[in-house]
C-alpha cells in the first residue's frame, strides 16, 4: 500500500513537512509506504475552466507546463493522499488551492476517479486561520467521494518558525492518531 503526501508550502522541509512527516512515520509503522512531494519552488497553475478534461477524459489536467499531471499519476498509483499546507491568510496556499482546483476538476470529468481512495490533510498555522484551510482540504476530499480517517483533534501544528510544530505536543500527537487511524482504514477497505 502507498500514500502519496503533498507538501505545498513555499518553505521546503519546513513545519508542514513535518507534521506530514509525523503522519508518515505511523503509516510507515504499519508497512504503509509514503512519497512525500515537496512543491516548494514550483508553481502550479490554477484551473482555467477550459473543461477540456471533460472532452478528453484521459485523467489529465490539458495544461501540460507544470507537475500537476505527474502528481495525479502517482496519486492514482497510490491507496491514500495526504495534503499539507501551511495557513496563508486564513486559506491553503496558492498550490494547494490550484492542486484542488484541477485535480478535482479532472476526476470529476474521469468519473470521480478518486473515488473511495483514503484522504486526510495537515494544517501548520502560526496563530489563526487553519480552519478554513483544514476545511478546503476536507471539501474537496468529501467532493471526489474519498474516505476520511479521524483524529483526536483538528489535523493542524502550531508554529511559525521552521521545527516550531515539533514543540506542539497535542498537534504531534493528532498527527501520530491521524496516522494511526489512516493505516487501519486503508487496511480496512483493501480488506473489504
Amino acid at each position: 500500500m502507498k500514500v502519496i503526501a503533498l507538501n505545498a508550502s513555499a518553505r521546503k522541509d519546513g513545519n508542514t513537512a513535518l507534521l506530514l512527516r509525523a503522519v508518515g512515520e505511523e503509516l510507515q509503522a504499519a508497512d504503509i509506504d509514503v512519497e512525500l512531494i515537496q512543491l516548494a519552488g514550483k508553481t502550479l497553475k490554477g484551473c482555467r475552466a477550459c473543461y477540456k478534461c471533460f472532452q478528453k477524459q484521459d485523467r489529465h489536467c490539458v495544461v501540460g507546463t507544470d507537475m500537476l499531471n505527474e502528481i495525479i499519476d502517482k496519486v492514482l498509483l497510490a491507496d491514500g493522499l495526504l495534503l499539507g499546507s501551511p495557513t496563508y491568510f486564513s486559506d491553503v496556499t496558492a498550490n494547494m488551492r490550484a492542486f484542488i482546483e484541477r485535480c478535482g476538476f479532472v476526476s470529476r470529468a474521469n468519473n470521480y476517479m478518486l473515488k473511495r481512495k483514503v484522504g486526510a490533510g495537515v494544517v501548520a498555522v502560526r496563530r489563526a486561520g487553519a480552519i478554513p484551510a483544514f476545511s478546503g482540504m476536507n471539501l474537496f476530499f468529501h467532493y471526489m467521494q474519498m474516505v476520511q480517517p479521524g483524529a483526536t483533534y483538528w489535523n493542524v501544528g502550531i508554529g511559525r518558525d521552521i521545527g516550531d510544530v515539533m514543540k506542539d505536543d497535542e498537534g504531534l500527537q493528532t498527527m501520530k492518531d491521524l496516522g494511526q487511524n489512516m493505516a487501519w482504514l486503508m487496511k480496512k477497505l483493501a480488506a473489504a
